[in-house]
């Protein structure tokens, strides 16, 4: 077995564990759970109890089994059996798995090849909301370049970039996240670590990106090109591109929080949120690219973030999902059209071009308008807030015809209650635009065949996309 050795951890690697006999058995054993489980994770059956008991004994012997290769996570791992047995003699209720969670510290072993196995009744994002136990061996991905970044100007401590070796069936979607919000637990304990898969991001998007550029004769820059090529290069732009994205979203002139957890509001201000992260990860990629004290490593992924924001979500973002209250879909359009309109972006004679030595002061400026608009937003009253923020769209992308919102503040309810504006607000009120009704078209199969990939997927062709 290939090694990592470290003053802190010696283990194996996660490609290792999978192929170990004990890997399989617990994989296999929680599929069976997934079978019999409500969507609260419970076993409600009691003819099912049974065999509930064979598969925990089966997962808990597994996890007995693996521990020894993974001395980092042995707390964690001696409290996730104790939590299965707790759940099997309480006769398989709701389970809470909350002692096993509060000792599992990924954000702690930052170290780039590490796994870990995660097992715990969870509900994936872009998947299942039933919160159904899924397995999942990870490998960490923590490149040098990114750990200089993250001890400097951009600490995010939560962050845990990683990789899928394998996984169960919930993860055989879209998702890309391992939250711990998302846990089955009796009460709510303050979180310490957030996973993003940086391979099925970047896997994704380097079959999106190839093609999108051959549909849109789109020639891409040699540097650009190199991330068709290079599963592992752009893996680790997309570790630098979420570490800078993901510690914005608390940072900078905020109205409050910026997603207002559990309040209901008009859904193109998310679009907005994200955006704004995304825009600030590409406006401190163009500093570091400049800053000629950074590491070559780090200048050199800072050019490649910059072509991984814009070809993401302008090919990606825009015309994934479906068309109700897509806010990732309206940020992509908006920098499809924010670029188009400030003509560093033509569509001419069936050919996609981009003037790459302006795109910069054009992508960061977009940027700057958000952020104003954050900033005078602190002073305002919520609805104003609202308001100004789908003037700030709606001046570069043009609303449905049959938006009340499009008709302005004197047709809308503003002497009710907020709400009463959210619910104005039409599933799709910024359409697709003609360029991308068409190119969705074309695209449809490749986005369709990008559920489940990672970085071991092949790139696939447009003509092979649908296979």
């Amino acid at each position: 077995m290939s090694v990592i050795t470290s003053p802190e951890v010696t283990t194996t690697r996660a490609d290792d564990l999978k192929a170990l006999p004990a890997w399989q058995v617990l994989k296999t054993a929680v599929i069976g759970l997934q079978q019999i489980q409500a969507q609260d994770g419970s076993v409600p059956e009691p003819a099912d109890h049974s065999q509930a008991r064979r598969h925990v004994t089966t997962i808990t012997d597994a996890v007995d089994d693996l521990r020894p290769h993974l001395p980092h996570d042995t707390d964690y791992l001696e409290l996730l059996v104790q939590d299965f047995e707790r759940w099997a003699s309480g006769d398989f209720a709701v389970p809470d798995f909350l002692d096993s969670l509060i000792a599992f510290h990924p954000e702690q072993w930052r170290i780039d090849g590490l796994p870990h196995l995660v097992v715990f009744p969870m509900y994936t994002q872009n998947g299942s909301t039933s919160r159904h136990f899924e397995a999942v061996l990870i490998e960490v991905i923590w490149p040098s370049f990114v750990a200089e970044l993250e001890a400097g100007n951009y600490s995010n401590k939560l962050f845990v970039p990683v990789s899928f070796a394998d996984f169960t069936p919930g993860y055989d979607t879209n998702s890309a996240v391992l939250f711990p919000e998302s846990v089955a637990v009796r009460s709510t304990p303050s979180f310490t670590w957030g996973g993003i898969f940086a391979d099925r991001e970047a896997a994704r998007f380097r079959r999106v990106l190839k093609a999108a550029a051959g549909i849109t004769a789109l020639d891409l820059p040699a540097d650009a090109a190199q991330l068709l090529e290079d599963q592992r290069l752009t893996e680790k732009t997309f570790v630098m591109w979420d570490l800078i994205h993901d510690r914005t979203h608390m940072r900078g002139d905020l109205p409050f929080d910026p997603f207002m957890i559990k309040q209901r509001m008009p859904y193109f201000l998310y679009s907005l949120e994200e955006l704004r992260c995304d825009l600030t990860a590409f406006r401190e990629s163009v500093r570091i690219e400049r800053d000629e004290t950074a590491s070559d490593d780090a200048r050199k992924h800072a050019r490649l973030v910059q072509y991984a924001v814009i070809f993401d979500r302008i090919f990606r973002f825009a015309i994934t999902g479906n068309r109700v209250r897509n806010y990732d879909a309206v940020g992509g359009q908006l920098l499809f059209a924010w670029m188009h309109q400030h003509r560093v972006l033509h569509w001419t004679d069936g050919k996609l071009g981009i003037d790459w030595k302006d795109v910069a002061g054009v992508v960061v400026e977009l940027g700057v308008r958000i952020e104003e608009l954050y900033w005078r937003s602190i002073d305002r009253p919520k609805t104003a807030h609202w308001l100004a923020a789908y003037q700030l769209i709606s001046e570069t992308l043009t609303p449905s015809p049959s938006s009340i919102w499009a008709k302005g503040p004197d047709a809308l309810p503003l002497d009710g209650p907020p709400r009463a504006l959210t619910d104005q607000v039409l599933d799709d009120e910024f359409p697709l635009s003609m360029f991308y009704e068409a190119l969705e078209k074309k695209m449809r199969p490749v986005i369709e065949s990008t559920a489940g990939i990672t970085g071991k997927s092949p790139v696939k062709t447009e003509g092979e996309a649908g296979a």
